[in-house]
Parts: structure tokens; C-alpha cells; sequence
């Protein structure tokens, strides 16, 4: 086993009914005057906000709804002042991975009132406070209830960005929520767990037999729940394992001992930050062609992925390496998500607009990105050309 640093503090209540020990959490940690966001009117249709707030009928709330997929930085900002405003020292997200990062953004930017958040991302100021968060999962898919990480996309840019942040101190998950998300952003979270879990399982370092067991388990388990949820969407305890392995799937777990890649995910950032598509379905749309560019640079990891995972033994390395891309790719096809972009509902794009691309990814060529075949501008150049169909 390689070395590593891993430290999760986020407290997990988990299971039908979890959102009634909301109040007690809060309090827990030191919240009295509470910032309340959600997404769009789902939360308020379902009832689920009027009952988040009849449970803390004894804090000062604060609830501003309207967050976005692909959260926006402009209302990260104002939801800053509106925090600032009413000296807000708890932020409590109703909602998914998009409501949950901008309650970080949201808590970093209302503890440091004097920076502008965007400073954090692009990495030009340290971060070194930042407000309690807390987060109600309403459906299965970023993981960012127990991640430490956060992106927001600059609609003046149109760049979307990750920054590490302080994770959750708490995450309250219960799967009937989940339940009542539409189909297709059920099916791109579940993607997005997936891939999570394949952004640090394709690595050039060795001797993690543990973690390569966790992460394998990890993805057989959610594919095969998923081909439950396909036949009965309203499957309560399929959606409770997925719901897990969404948050075990970004906490880091499953990449313990090795660098993480997120090659898909640099890709698929431009293409959501662009086009607004759904974050799940950026990824899906670029994996496969990611892979077959890069596979040969550890022809054996992919064998050994396709072996675990699909039960693919026949052939040699490089045979059998190919056909586990193959499987994964119609997974994903299977499952309902994009495998191009045609799929991903942008349709071909001209050779101008992926060399725009390949510039947002590697910021004008001067940078490369991702670690198991670090990408410059050509090479992602050459995968958004395979995508392109």
C-alpha cells in the first residue's frame, strides 16, 4: 500500500427520515442564524422546504432559492452579499451537487467578506476561513455532500472551475428524496458516481490491492442497482446504494494511495461550462474516446479493469484492455447517458470551436492536465476529435 494522507470529518446521517435531525445537527455546529439553498421549485413542490423549515422553526432563516446545474458564479456572489447582510454563520444546501457547491462558495465568500470568491478559484488567494456547511441530499450523483472540492463556472468566461474547499460537517441522506428525481438527472448522477470512482482508478501507481477492491466493488455495485432503477424507478433500496456510493465515491476512498486524474472531468468541464449540458453526461460523452487514446501507456491497468469488472479474459493484454472500453462504453450507452457528442445533444462541431476547447482545458496550451497520460493541448485536441461524432 502507497502512503496517504485521509481525513473525512463529515458527519453522515443516512436513511429514511434523516432530514428530522437537522436542527440538532446545526446547532452541533454552532449554527443559530442559518442560510437556506436550494435549486429550482422541485424542493418547494415536494414539500421539502417547508418542512426543512417548520424543523428549525427556532433559528433566524434566511432561504434563497434559483441555484442552477452548472452553478453560476453571479449568484454564488449574491447570495455572498445576501449572506454578509444578514451575518449568516451557518449555510445549510437543500438539494444536489450544484446547490451544495455553491453553499460552500457561499460559506467561504460570507466569511471573508473582503474577497471576491472568484479569487479563490483561479487560485490567486489562500483560502483560510470559512463558514459551517451542512447539506440534505436530494439526489445521488457529485458526491459533493462529503467532498472537499467546489466548481462554479464564470458565465463572462465561460470557464468552469474546481477549487478545494472545506467539505460538509454534515451530510443528512435520505434515498426517498432521490426518488422523485426526473430520469434523465437520475441517470447522469449515476454516471457521475461512476466516474469518480474511474477518474482515480486509472493510475501508474501500483500495490493498492485494497483501494483497487473498493473501487472495483464500488462500480459493480452501482451498475448493477442501476439496471434495478431502469426496471423500477422507484426502487428504495437500489437508490439507497447508489446514494452511499455516491458519497463514498467522492470522499477520495477509492483512490487511497495513488494521484487522482480527473482527465474526463477536465474535458467534460469545458463542454458543460460551454454548452450547459449536464455535468454526468460531459463525462460520458468524453470517457471512451479518452481512453482509447490514452490506454496504451498502462495497456495492463485497463486489462486488469476489464477482467474485474466485465469478467473479460479472453485475448491478449492489449485485446482485452480494448474490450473492457468497449463494455464501459456501452454501460453508459445501456444506462441512457451520451458516449459522443452527437449523443450529448451539441451535435459535430467545427475544427475552430475544438481548438477553442483545447485552449479553455489547457489554458492556451501552457498547461497540461490530468496524471495517468498528462494531456496537452494536441492530445485533448485529438480526444475531442474522437468524441466528435
Amino acid at each position: 500500500m502507497q502512503s496517504f494522507e485521509y481525513f473525512c470529518p463529515t458527519e453522515i446521517i443516512f436513511g429514511v427520515g434523516a432530514e428530522n435531525h437537522v436542527a440538532e445537527k446545526i446547532r452541533k455546529y454552532g449554527g443559530s442564524k442559518v442560510m437556506i439553498l436550494y435549486g429550482g421549485g422541485s424542493a418547494v413542490k415536494s414539500g421539502l422546504i417547508d418542512k426543512v423549515k417548520n424543523l428549525l422553526i427556532d433559528f433566524e432563516l434566511k432561504i434563497l432559492g434559483g441555484v442552477k446545474s452548472n452553478p453560476r458564479l453571479s449568484f454564488a456572489r449574491q447570495a455572498v452579499q445576501e449572506a454578509i447582510d444578514a451575518k449568516i454563520n451557518f449555510v445549510l444546501a437543500v438539494g444536489g451537487g450544484s446547490v451544495i457547491d455553491t453553499a460552500k462558495a457561499v460559506a467561504l465568500g460570507a466569511a471573508n467578506p473582503d474577497v471576491d470568491i472568484w479569487e479563490y478559484w483561479t487560485k490567486k488567494v489562500n483560502l483560510e476561513k470559512s463558514l459551517p456547511v451542512g447539506a440534505i441530499l436530494t439526489i445521488a450523483a457529485a458526491g459533493s455532500e462529503t467532498s472537499d472540492s467546489s466548481v462554479l463556472t464564470n458565465e463572462d468566461t465561460g470557464k468552469k472551475m474546481g477549487a478545494t474547499v472545506p467539505r460538509p460537517v454534515f451530510a443528512i441522506m435520505n434515498p426517498e428524496f432521490a426518488l422523485t428525481v426526473p430520469h434523465y438527472p437520475m441517470i447522469c448522477g449515476i454516471a457521475d458516481i461512476i466516474m469518480h470512482t474511474l477518474e482515480r482508478y486509472f493510475s501508474k501507481i501500483e500495490g493498492n490491492e485494497f483501494t483497487d477492491m473498493v473501487a472495483e466493488s464500488l462500480i459493480k455495485n452501482v451498475m448493477a442497482q442501476s439496471k434495478i432503477l431502469l426496471k423500477n424507478p422507484q426502487d428504495l433500496h437500489a437508490m439507497s446504494e447508489i446514494m452511499w456510493c455516491g458519497s463514498v465515491s467522492h470522499t477520495g476512498f477509492t483512490g487511497l494511495g495513488r494521484e487522482k486524474d480527473f482527465a474526463a472531468h477536465k474535458l467534460g468541464h469545458e463542454l458543460s461550462g460551454r454548452y450547459d449540458v449536464i455535468h454526468g453526461a460531459s463525462l460520458t460523452a468524453v470517457w471512451a474516446s479518452w481512453a482509447r487514446m490514452v490506454y496504451t501507456v498502462k495497456p495492463e491497468r485497463f486489462a486488469n479493469f476489464a477482467e474485474k469488472i466485465f469478467g473479460i479474459t479472453d485475448g491478449t493484454i492489449d485485446e482485452r484492455a480494448r474490450a473492457g472500453i468497449d463494455a464501459m462504453e456501452n454501460y453508459f450507452r445501456e444506462l441512457g447517458t451520451p458516449t459522443n457528442f452527437s449523443e450529448l445533444g451539441i451535435g459535430i462541431q467545427s475544427d475552430d470551436e475544438l481548438k477553442f476547447l483545447a485552449d479553455m482545458v489547457t489554458s492556451n496550451g501552457t498547461q497540461k492536465v490530468a496524471t495517468f497520460q498528462p494531456l496537452d493541448r494536441d492530445l485533448v485536441l485529438k480526444i475531442y476529435h474522437k468524441a466528435n461524432h
